[in-house]
C-alpha cells in the first residue's frame, strides 16, 4: 500500500492534464528543466568559487604588465576624464 502502482500514476496523469491542458504540459517541462539546469550550473560555480587558488596560480592569472612591477600601466598615463560645466539657469 505504500508504493504508488499504476493505476495511481494513470489519475494523477489524468488530472494534470485536465488542470494544464496537453500544450502546456511539455512547456511547463521545459521550464524546470532550464530552472534545473540553472540551479546546477549556479552550484557548480559556488562550489569552485569556495575552493583556494593554490600559490602558483595568482602569477599565471595577472596580466603580464602586472607581473613585471617596471612596466606601466598604461591607464595609469591618460589624463583623467573631466565632467562638463555645468550650465547655471
Amino acid at each position: 500500500m505504500g508504493a504508488m502502482s499504476a493505476w495511481h500514476w494513470a489519475v494523477v496523469l489524468l488530472v494534470l492534464v485536465l488542470l494544464f491542458g496537453s500544450a502546456k504540459l511539455p512547456a511547463a517541462a521545459r521550464g524546470l528543466g532550464r530552472s534545473l539546469r540553472i540551479f546546477k550550473s549556479e552550484m557548480q560555480e559556488m562550489q569552485s568559487d569556495g575552493k583556494q587558488a593554490e600559490p602558483g596560480d595568482a602569477a599565471r592569472e595577472l596580466p603580464a604588465s602586472e607581473q613585471n612591477p617596471t612596466v606601466q600601466n598604461p591607464a595609469a598615463s591618460t589624463n583623467p576624464v573631466t565632467p562638463p560645466d555645468k550650465k547655471t539657469a
